[in-house]
């Protein structure tokens, strides 16, 4: 039976939290306490219909203090312009894509946030199915580590092989990969192969916080379809209610599709270009010196960085030393890689 448990990081400038799966990272959620916790799934508003768009079913909400939202409507439920909804955040907005919601009722009033979605905490113990979330050093660890995992493309199958996880714009590719697996029942293997791949696959894209259309290409010929299918079917179990699992295709591809939801970790930690944001760097170096402060109560520290992350984690700092004190500073260094990062005594 497989066993859960959840961990909390709470953290200068944001909070990570993380739910193990017999000891490996299955889900990684985390909140910067500047973003706008109006958007978050679960969150209840009341939203104005700004504008009804009957070819494509959908309407465009306003949700007060310059955010929008986008609703589907059904033809016998075609909203009106202007008319006020209490409605719940459904989807976390992402680039390039608006929060979607769904209607709870009417509202009265102004567009305004009714009732806030769950805290971290809570989310943690309902996706974690756990009554405990762990917190302090042993948290931040395995917060590291899951950031880590979330963000690698190619990981290690159990037995050997790997899976390739590859977002695109239009849809996420998997691909398995036999590797140096041994035996000489190459259909055996194949198939131990790919069972192990569906697991692995579906616990790394909630990882990741990765949806949409998913495209499994699996390894070697003759498959047992019934087999993979009632596999994949309980793999994403978790991922329910929304998934839909295709048969397995004439070229050896599984088709699925998994509801987004929340936001994904690549689209929090890293740029359009695919690099580490000066933010997450700033969180990283933040938290690389409040451990060195807490293992070294007494002692002065010099966190280092390029100029412009170390611009961007002044207010962090400022944060830090109301809890350590005035011993740690911060100084740029001109010529270092944006991803270079030390903090040493000063």
């Amino acid at each position: 039976m497989s066993e859960r448990q959840a961990f909390l990081d709470r953290g200068i400038g944001e909070d990570r939290g993380v739910i193990l799966l017999d000891g490996q990272p299955e889900r990684l959620l985390i909140r910067r306490h500047d973003e706008d916790s109006s958007l978050l799934v679960g969150t209840r508003l009341a939203a104005r219909v700004r504008k009804v768009e009957p070819a494509f079913a959908s309407a465009f909400l306003d949700l007060g203090e310059g955010r929008e939202a986008m609703m589907a409507f059904k033809p016998e439920s075609r909203p009106v312009e202007g008319q006020m909804l209490d409605v719940e955040i459904r989807t976390a907005p992402r680039p390039g894509k608006l929060a979607t919601v769904r209607v709870l009722g009417d509202a009265t009033g102004n567009p305004r946030v009714l009732d806030a979605g769950p805290d971290l905490e809570s989310l943690l113990c309902v996706l974690g199915k756990c009554d405990e979330v762990k917190l302090g050093p042993e948290a931040g660890r395995v917060a590291d580590l899951a950031e880590a995992g979330a963000l690698e493309t190619i990981h290690p199958l159990p037995g050997g092989g790997n899976l390739a996880i590859e977002p695109t714009r239009a849809l996420i590719a998997v691909d398995v990969d036999l590797g140096e697996r041994k035996g000489q029942d190459a259909k055996r293997i194949s198939r131990q192969a790919n069972m192990t791949a569906l697991s692995e696959a579906a616990r790394l894209l909630r990882l990741k916080g990765l949806g949409g259309i998913v495209i499994i290409d699996l390894v070697g010929r003759g498959h047992d379809a019934h087999a993979l299918l009632a596999a994949a079917r309980l793999a994403f179990a978790p991922d329910n209610p929304g998934v839909s699992i295709g048969a397995v295709g004439r070229f050896g591809t599984m088709e699925l599709l998994i509801p987004r939801r929340d936001r994904s970790v690549r689209d929090i930690l890293l740029d359009a270009e695919g690099r580490l944001t000066d933010q997450t760097l700033a969180l990283r170096l933040v938290r690389m010196a409040q451990a060195e402060a807490l293992c070294d109560p007494g002692g002065r520290l010099i966190a280092k960085a390029e100029p412009g992350i170390v611009a961007e984690a002044q207010g962090l700092f400022s944060t830090l030393r109301e809890k350590v004190g005035e011993r740690v500073t911060l100084a740029a260094q001109e010529g270092w890689g944006r991803t270079k990062m030390q903090v040493v005594p000063a």
